[in-house]
């Protein structure tokens, strides 16, 4: 399939866009911007320079994805949502100078494989969210989420556990139970795990 870019959307010459990709109503894809195949952005939402993003994201309406954020493929970023980019936000110097690109050192987010960033909510870089893992709605994330975490509030906190399907878990005995497919998890030092052999893990 080809690439749509709407009239009014700007991709700026050498940003790449992939097959199959879509940027919808008055969105902006900076230069150095990689998006991967079959990923939709929103209307009015902002890419900036260098941004990586990976194959069948949705990046929706109005969100903000500052550089130098790397996103896996698979990921959903809610409306309005944004991923900052300054430790220290200033406008000018100690001084009162107007500060300029070379007066700050951009740090990223990163959202892993299938991860979703709800409505609104914002991620205070550097954080990791981890694969699979859901930030609610209005949430704003100051520290790394684990894979599969559902993380809510302001700070965001944990409050259960997500499977891939997007369902909380719920528990059972000293494990997690999806109750959209009946699989069982457990929590190790590794994080959630798949209980049972490999052929019964998720997504194999």
């Amino acid at each position: 399939m080809s690439t749509h870019v709407h009239a009014t959307a700007e991709v700026d010459a050498g940003a790449e866009l992939a097959d199959d990709v879509m940027v919808w109503q008055y969105a902006h894809v900076r230069r150095g911007a990689v998006v991967g195949a079959g990923t939709i952005i929103g209307r009015g939402a902002y890419i900036g320079t260098g941004v990586r993003i990976g194959v069948n994201c949705k990046i929706q309406n109005y969100a903000l994805v500052y550089e130098p954020a790397d996103v896996a493929g698979g990921v959903f970023i809610g409306p309005g949502a944004v991923l900052t980019n300054d430790r220290r936000p200033r406008a000018v110097t100690p001084d009162g100078v107007r500060k300029g690109a070379q007066d700050w050192d951009p740090v990223g987010v990163v959202l892993e494989e299938g991860c979703s960033v709800g409505a609104g909510a914002v991620c205070v870089a550097p954080v990791r969210v981890g694969s699979w893992a859901m930030v609610a709605a209005g949430s704003v994330v100051t520290r790394d989420v684990p894979a599969h975490a559902l993380v809510a509030g302001n700070p965001a906190r944990q409050i259960g556990w997500v499977s891939r399907s997007g369902s909380r878990l719920t528990a059972v005995g000293d494990g997690w139970r999806c109750p959209e497919t009946g699989r069982e998890f457990r929590v190790s030092e590794n994080g959630l795990e798949p209980v049972g052999s490999s052929r019964e893990r998720e997504g194999s």
